[in-house]
C-alpha cells in the first residue's frame, strides 16, 4: 500500500509540475548559437592543445637524440625514452580521476583550473634546463610533462560533461564528435608546426646540429598558444544549467546561466541545497546497485580495449615509413624533416577521415552502433594483419598500406571516438564527471600497459628493434577488439535522440504521468520530468 503511495505521490508531484512549472527550454544550449560557438571553442582548444603537446613529443624526441645523446648515436636511449614519453600518460591518468571527481563534487565551474595546468606544464616544458649536478635536461622534461599530462587528463571529463550538458539531444552527439575530432586536428598541427619551425632553422641546423635545441623548445611552446587565447572563456562560463538544477537545485541560477528569467512559483518548487553533500555515498549507492554499474563497467572496459589495441597501430609506423621513402636519411636536418613529413602522411591515412565520419553520422546511426561497427572491422583488419603480415610486407606493400589505412579509420570512426562521447551521456548528473573520469582513466590504463608490455612483446624471438613478434600480438589485438564488441553488446546503452533527464535517477517516463493526470482531471501533456524540467 505504501508503494502504491509513494508512486502516487511522485505522479502527483509530476502532475503539479505540469501545470506551473515554466519550461526553461533551449534558447541557449539547443540551437546554434552564440552558447554553442563559445562550447566549441573553448572545449575544441583544449582538445587540440591536448592532443598538440601529448603528439608532439614523438617529433622532438629525435631531436634530442641529436643535441643531448652525440655519444650514444644520436638516440635517446630506448628506456629513458620510454620514461620520457610514459610520464604525460601517468599524470594523465591522475588528472582524469582527479578533475572527475572534482568536477562532481565542486561543480562544473572548476573548468579552467585544468587549461592552467596545461600552460604551467607546456612553458616549464619548453624551458626545462639542467641542474648544474644531478637532474639532467630530460629529467626535468619528464618532470614537466608528468604536470602537464594531469591538466590534459583533467580536460577529458571536464569538457566532456561541459559539452554534453549544453547541448541538445538533437544535436548532443555531433558536438561532442566535434570536439574530440580536434585531437586530429591538433596532431596535424604539431606535424605541420615543426615543419615550418625546422625550415625557419634548415641553415642553423646544417652548419650546427646544436641549433636544434632551438627547434624542440619553440616547437613545445607554441602549444600554450591556443590554452592561452581560450582560457578566459572558460573561467568566465557560468555553472552547468543542468547541474545547477540537478544537483544544487538552483533554478535560478539554472535560469541565468541560459539567459532566461524564472516565475516565483517555480522557484518555490526547488529548494536550493545549502547543506554539505556527500559525493561519495551518492557514488556508491548510485553504483551499488548492478544495473548502473554495468554501465560504468562498460564504457570503462570498452575504453581500457580500444586503447590496447589503438596502441598496436603504432606499432607498424615503421613499416609504413620505410614502405613510402620517408625513413633514416643521410643528415640530421633531412631525417627529422622526412620523419615528420612521414607522421603527417600516417595521421591523414585514415584518421582525421575518421574523425569527421562520426561528426557526420553519430547522430543517424547512434553511438552503440557506430562502436559495434568499428569494433567487429578492426577485429577482423587486425585478424588479417596478423594472418599475413609477412606475405603483405614481402609481396604487397600497397595491400598493407591499404589495411593499416582502414585499421585507423574504423577506430576513429569508430570506439575512439564514442568511448569519449558516450560516458558523457549515459550517467545522471551527479556523478557524470566522475564515471566519464572513471572510464578515461581506464582507457589510459590500458594504453600504459600496451605501451610498456607490447614493446618489449614485439621483441620476443629477435633483435630488439625487428619487431619479430608483432604478427602474433596482432593477433592478440583481433582478441581484444573482439572483447570490446562484446562488452558494448552486453552493456553500453544507446543515448542518440534521449534527452540526458531520461538518465536521472528520479526520470518518470512522459507516458506514465500522461496516464495519471488523464485519470485525474483529464490533464493532456506531451511529456514531464519528476524534480525536472530543464531541456537541453
Amino acid at each position: 500500500m505504501s508503494d502504491s503511495m509513494s508512486e502516487q505521490d511522485r505522479l502527483a508531484r509530476a502532475e503539479q509540475k505540469l501545470q506551473s512549472l515554466e519550461k526553461l527550454d533551449d534558447v541557449g544550449a539547443g540551437g546554434w548559437n552564440w552558447f554553442t560557438a563559445r562550447t566549441i571553442l573553448t572545449s575544441g582548444a583544449g582538445f587540440f592543445t591536448d592532443s598538440y603537446d601529448v603528439f608532439i613529443i614523438n617529433l622532438i624526441t629525435p631531436m634530442l637524440g641529436f643535441v643531448y645523446y652525440a655519444d650514444n648515436g644520436n638516440k635517446i636511449p630506448s628506456d629513458i625514452e620510454g620514461i620520457l614519453k610514459g610520464m604525460s600518460s601517468v599524470g594523465t591518468f591522475i588528472g582524469q580521476l582527479l578533475f572527475g571527481f572534482l568536477g562532481d563534487i565542486l561543480g562544473r565551474k572548476i573548468y579552467g583550473f585544468e587549461l592552467l595546468i596545461i600552460i604551467l606544464g607546456t612553458i616549464n616544458c619548453a624551458t626545462s634546463a639542467s641542474a648544474i649536478r644531478g637532474v639532467s635536461t630530460i629529467g626535468f622534461l619528464g618532470l614537466w610533462r608528468l604536470i602537464l599530462g594531469i591538466g590534459i587528463g583533467g580536460d577529458y571529463p571536464m569538457s566532456a560533461t561541459i559539452t554534453s550538458e549544453w547541448s541538445s539531444a538533437g544535436k548532443r552527439g555531433m558536438m561532442m564528435a566535434l570536439i574530440f575530432s580536434m585531437q586530429g586536428v591538433g596532431n596535424l598541427a604539431a606535424a605541420i608546426t615543426t615543419l615550418i619551425v625546422l625550415a625557419i632553422f634548415k641553415n642553423a641546423v646544417i652548419a650546427d646540429v646544436m641549433n636544434l635545441d632551438y627547434v624542440w623548445r619553440i616547437c613545445i611552446g607554441l602549444g600554450a598558444v591556443p590554452a592561452v587565447g581560450t582560457i578566459y572563456l572558460r573561467f568566465t562560463m557560468p555553472e552547468s544549467p543542468r547541474y545547477s538544477l540537478n544537483v544544487e537545485h538552483d533554478v535560478e541560477a539554472a535560469a541565468a546561466a541560459k539567459g532566461q528569467a524564472v516565475s516565483a512559483e517555480l522557484s518555490k518548487q526547488y529548494t536550493k541545497v545549502e547543506e554539505k553533500r556527500d559525493h561519495w555515498a551518492e557514488f556508491r549507492a548510485y553504483f551499488g546497485q548492478w544495473k548502473h554499474f554495468k554501465v560504468l563497467l562498460g564504457t570503462s572496459l570498452s575504453w581500457f580495449l580500444l586503447d590496447v589495441a589503438f596502441y598496436g597501430l603504432g606499432l607498424n609506423n615503421s613499416a609504413i615509413l620505410a614502405a613510402i621513402g620517408y625513413a633514416n636519411k643521410d643528415t640530421p636536418f633531412e631525417t627529422l624533416w622526412a620523419n615528420t613529413v612521414g607522421q603527417i602522411i600516417i595521421t591523414c591515412l585514415g584518421s582525421v577521415p575518421g574523425y569527421y565520419l562520426t561528426v557526420f553520422f553519430i547522430e543517424k546511426m547512434g553511438r552503440r552502433t557506430i562502436q559495434i561497427m568499428g569494433f567487429a572491422v578492426t577485429t577482423v583488419l587486425f585478424a588479417i594483419l596478423a594472418g599475413c603480415y609477412d606475405i603483405l610486407l614481402e609481396k604487397s606493400m600497397p595491400a598493407f598500406i591499404f589495411l593499416f589505412t582502414l585499421a585507423q579509420l574504423f577506430q576513429n570512426f569508430g570506439a575512439n571516438s564514442t568511448t569519449f562521447i558516450i560516458p558523457g551521456e549515459v550517467f545522471p548528473t551527479k556523478v557524470r564527471a566522475s564515471a566519464h573520469g572513471i572510464s578515461a582513466a581506464s582507457g589510459k590504463a590500458g594504453a600504459i600497459l600496451a605501451s610498456f608490455a607490447f614493446n618489449a612483446l614485439v621483441d620476443v624471438g629477435g633483435a630488439p628493434g625487428e619487431h619479430a613478434f608483432l604478427p602474433e600480438v596482432l593477433a592478440i589485438f583481433a582478441g581484444v577488439m573482439f572483447l570490446g564488441l562484446v562488452v558494448t553488446v552486453l552493456w553500453i546503452p544507446e543515448s542518440k535522440g534521449r534527452d540526458l533527464e531520461e538518465f536521472e535517477e528520479d526520470y518518470v517516463r512522459p507516458a506514465s504521468v500522461q496516464q495519471h493526470a488523464h485519470n485525474n482531471d483529464n490533464l493532456e501533456t506531451e511529456s514531464v520530468y519528476v524534480d525536472r524540467e530543464l531541456k537541453a
